[in-house]
């Protein structure tokens, strides 16, 4: 598969639903960063997927757009080096306003890419 293909953010790799948001945080193994509060569960389909939650307490819509574009685009450029089947739900600290694009970035690997690859 080219990279132009690995790197697309189809609707199906969402997190959409709000039923799909509550099994999530009912059921998913938490990963706890400075930023972002991770969880993550198996879905019934072979794909990833991502959902995101950034409330209200942590900015203005500038703000919250910031991050949430991020949020995406990091998981669009590295889906393929996640494990596939899983959901995952990132929700933003109030901290997360204050930190750059690159951080969210390098917060995001070192919590889904290399945290991952050690649970093997």
């Amino acid at each position: 598969m080219s990279p132009e293909g690995r790197e697309k953010f189809p609707k199906s790799a969402r997190l959409r639903k709000r039923p799909e948001f509550l099994k999530l945080s009912r059921t998913g193994r938490k990963i706890h960063s400075a930023h972002f509060v991770i969880l993550s569960g198996n879905n019934a389909s072979s794909e990833t997927r991502l959902g995101i939650t950034v409330s209200g307490k942590v900015g203005n819509a500038v703000a919250r757009n910031r991050i949430k574009r991020s949020l995406r685009e990091f998981f669009r450029r590295h889906r393929h080096e996640l494990d596939t089947g899983l959901d995952f739900l990132v929700i933003a600290r109030t901290s997360a306003a204050q930190i750059s694009s690159r951080k969210i970035a390098e917060e995001m690997s070192e919590n889904l890419i290399e945290r991952g690859s050690r649970r093997k």
